[in-house]
């Protein structure tokens, strides 16, 4: 990952600047560079993975122009040749060094365009403006607020803001900012058409589509390896990757000492698909102190989202300290396009789709921000095969009803894809959905409630949770959360919309857990 900062205004000064962008220097630990344009103020922090060298390094610049980008572009090549044939020339090997020639063709048009996971901000000297993107997903990460006199900020996190910009919202993904309005330039959640093939059409598609999605995101100059649960998405990354290289890939895996589930399915895959593997145990103690340190990265106070991260972050932090790994694939996204347990109680195919459609939505909030801050922070990249736009934009597309749990398993159609090539065990294929927190041992989720029973008495919880409006704690855990969360992130709780739990209003679904150990049909799950 790489880190961006823009302060739109002229007369910012340069050390305030500076110790802005420093707050972020995890995400780019290689190089970090400023540039003063007439507009303001332009910054990056580099993790160094297409173009090693310091050609590659950021802002570029063409006629006047500026750009910073924290992104990957994908089949960046042709693009180049293409430009290159137009008479530009390039300085480096960087993906990135291709996006102001586009734009002096294109104009903001280029972003609809790109088969990319990006955030970037482009200073228009002709106009003396600045433009900025996010993909349409959200899997980079991007923030904006304004100081105390209107002039606007652009930042990878919400802590290059804090203390600067009294409210800090998310920039929409899929969105452009030009001339001081936000355009929508390419919305996921609504294909163009329904696909209704039969399944062996809509199987066959699924599986060319995701393979084609992990193929180019082994693309990298820097060393790759592969997060793997032992559950179907990881293992399935892994089982395509494994296929497509020509050496053995770098496998981790993570499991409490006590009750680690993932662990043995995770070394089952490994075994299978011939990884160089690791497992990185971890303990009570451990989840207990990176509680605080996971929440003050991930900048929410989501309780699903920070019992997941505390596995991927100690994961993380062991690749970053014991290897020379810089780029990492994961398998996020799978389960808001196919379902997750608690979607088995949709009770029709609309319903179905549009909890799809709110979770695609959402999904910058959550699970691809944990993924982002827990490998970013530890001075990794994350690719995510699974958020392939060409792979997400038909999954979207195909009939909801064919989606549902009608085949006595979930994500019957992404199953039935891979289950031809064999590139993981069938048992794994065929393994029941576990939350990535649960599996990581029961006792991670039992420890952290336990830690928050014992932080609070009955009256101190109910009296210190009527200081809260928006998302208001529900359990003396949730409550714990959002006080670390107000330590760092005081009065931005709204970046957040609310909390990722099962669609109450769903008969078998009105919880107050997200863990789906706490539905009926979690059944074997958790063995």
């Amino acid at each position: 990952m790489c880190a961006i900062l823009t302060y739109v205004r002229a007369d910012a000064k340069e050390e305030i600047f500076e110790e802005l962008l420093k707050r972020t220097q995890s995400r780019g630990p290689d190089m970090s560079r400023m540039l003063k344009v007439d507009g303001g103020w332009m910054g990056f922090n580099r993790l160094s993975i297409m173009g090693l060298n310091e050609l590659g390094m950021q802002p570029f610049n063409l006629n006047g122009n500026a750009v910073i980008c924290n992104g990957e572009l994908y089949g960046f090549n042709n693009l180049k040749k293409y430009l290159i044939s137009l008479g530009y020339e390039f300085k480096s090997e960087s993906d990135c060094e291709i996006l102001l020639p586009l734009y002096e063709i294109l104009g903001t048009k280029m972003f609809a365009l790109l088969d990319a996971e990006f955030a970037c901000v482009i200073y228009d000297s002709k106009k003396n403006s600045f433009v900025a993107a996010r993909d349409p997903i959200g899997i980079r990460p991007l923030y904006y607020g304004y100081d105390s006199d209107g002039y606007i900020l652009f930042a990878s996190e919400p802590k290059n803001l804090t203390g600067v910009c009294e409210r800090i919202e998310p920039f929409p993904p899929g969105h452009y900012y030009e001339d001081g309005e936000f355009v929508c330039y390419r919305d996921m959640t609504c294909p163009d058409n329904v696909t209704d093939d039969d399944v062996t059409v809509i199987t066959q598609k699924i599986h060319d589509k995701l393979l084609n999605g992990i193929e180019k995101r082994l693309d990298a100059d820097a060393p790759v390896g592969f997060l793997l649960s032992g559950g179907l998405d990881s293992s399935l990354v892994c089982g395509v990757a494994a296929r497509l290289s020509e050496k053995p890939i770098e496998t981790f895996a993570i499991g409490m000492d006590i009750d680690a589930i993932d662990l043995k399915y995770a070394r089952e895959v490994a075994n299978y698909i011939h990884s160089n593997h690791h497992e990185v145990i971890i303990t009570k103690e451990d989840v207990l102190n990176a509680l605080e340190p996971v929440i003050k990265a991930l900048g929410t106070y989501d309780i699903t989202t920070i019992r997941a991260s505390i596995g991927m972050y100690l994961l993380c932090k062991w690749i970053h300290e014991n290897t020379d790994i810089k780029v990492v694939l994961t398998g996020e996204i799978s389960d808001e396009l196919f379902g997750y347990k608690y979607t088995d109680f949709a009770p029709d195919a609309d319903a179905f789709q549009e909890e799809a459609k709110k979770r695609i939505r959402e999904l910058h909030m959550y699970d691809v921000l944990r993924a982002d801050r827990c490998i970013s922070v530890n001075s990794l990249e994350a690719r995510v095969p699974f958020g392939d736009l060409d792979f997400v934009d038909y999954v979207m597309s195909i009939n909801p009803q064919k989606k549902m749990n009608t085949y006595g398993i979930g994500k019957y159609l992404l199953r039935k894809a891979f289950e031809e090539d064999a590139v993981i065990p069938h048992s794994i294929l065929m393994r029941e959905k576990a939350a990535f927190s649960d599996a990581v041992g029961h006792s991670l989720r039992d420890d952290l409630m336990e830690y928050a029973e014992s932080s609070y008495t009955d009256s101190e919880y109910e009296e210190r949770i009527k200081k809260y409006d928006f998302a208001k704690p529900f359990t003396k855990e949730s409550l714990l959360y959002r006080e670390i969360f107000e330590k760092y992130y005081g009065g931005q709780s709204h970046m957040i919309v609310d909390f990722w739990m099962p669609n109450k209003s769903w008969e078998g679904c009105d919880v107050n857990d997200p863990s789906a150990r706490v539905l009926s049909n979690y059944g074997n799950s958790g063995k």
